[in-house]
């Protein structure tokens, strides 16, 4: 990367490296276990729904979303702990799970791979998967509402808006509206950039947001994180599109090469492969800096935002 990989000899470098992987992979595990018990398996006719959105949720992905929620709570000493960072992070991941779940269907991405396994709808049918997603939506929800997340009824209502805000049609949805119109067309840098803010970036700024508002974070310190979310959403996806145009299928777990194929317009169909990398890590960069007033206790989010562009899945 730009300032911030020269400012790190190789050592120190491979030792963030190395405390970044157990961090994930402490917090992935966390998540999961939480993901495990808010939803149960059950026995009846409904518990085909139910396997349904245990195999979307459960067994995968790098829960990066659930990792900024956890993390960023970590930073502070609010009431909510542990208990209801992990709660938070369990919700969005589901939310994530159903965008994905839905994605994935012949009307929309058509994609029959996800994370390596058979999609949803493949695994199980089409009625079953779209069942599915509409749970999952709606337990993320339930979830931030209870008061196990946080004691607090003010705070759950700020992060049950601000979830809706995040995934709704002037967020998720609506990125994910704007990215099948664009199939075929040429969009312009602008209009490229606002659709991966809505479609990929709400939903990873939120992440970040949460867990401020679950530490009781002051407003400067919120705008701060809220900035960081913005800018490690926004490399995400351009690194997602460089990725399309680069990784295997084995790599990705999904469909490679999908984004050319569709005709749609990318960072890297505007700005060819190096130009897309330099910009991710301009984000990156500014991301990291925008941390600078949270010290060493950040180093971990500093570290997610190098990753967001240097992964190859």
């Amino acid at each position: 990367m730009t300032n911030l990989g020269a400012s790190q000899s190789p050592s120190s470098s491979e030792q963030s490296s190395e405390a970044l992987r157990a961090s994930l992979g402490s917090r992935a595990a966390a998540v999961e276990a939480m993901l495990d018990r808010l939803i149960p398996r059950v026995e009846g006719p409904e518990a085909r729904v139910i396997d349904a959105m245990r195999y979307a949720t459960l067994g995968g992905g790098k829960r990066l979303r659930g990792y900024l929620v956890a993390e960023v709570a970590a930073l502070f000493d609010g009431a909510a702990g542990e208990e209801g960072a992990y709660r938070a992070a369990a919700s969005v991941e589901m939310l994530h799970a159903y965008s994905l779940v839905h994605d994935d269907l012949p009307a929309m991405d058509d994609d029959d791979l996800r994370r390596g396994q058979p999609s949803t709808h493949r695994k199980f049918d089409e009625a079953t998967a779209i069942l599915a997603g509409d749970a999952l939506q709606t337990r993320a929800f339930e979830v931030l509402a209870e008061t196990e997340t946080h004691p607090d009824a003010s705070v759950r209502i700020q992060i049950v808006l601000e979830l809706a805000r995040a995934s709704g049609a002037a967020g998720m949805v609506g990125g994910q509206m704007i990215d099948m119109e664009g199939e075929g067309r040429a969009l312009s840098l602008t209009e490229v950039g606002h659709l991966h803010a809505l479609k990929t970036g709400c939903l990873i700024r939120y992440s970040a947001e949460a867990g401020a508002i679950l530490g009781g974070a002051n407003p400067e310190q919120r705008h701060r994180i809220a900035s960081y979310g913005r800018d490690i959403g926004a490399a995400f996806q351009i690194a997602d599109d460089v990725l399309d145009a680069t990784a295997t299928e084995e790599e990705l777990g999904k469909t490679a090469g999908k984004d050319l194929a569709a005709e749609k317009s990318t960072y890297v169909a505007l700005l060819g492969i190096d130009g897309a990398r330099r910009e991710a890590e301009k984000l990156a960069d500014r991301a990291c800096h925008v941390l600078d007033i949270f010290g060493e206790k950040a180093d971990r989010l500093r570290d997610l935002a190098r990753y967001v562009v240097e992964r190859r899945s």
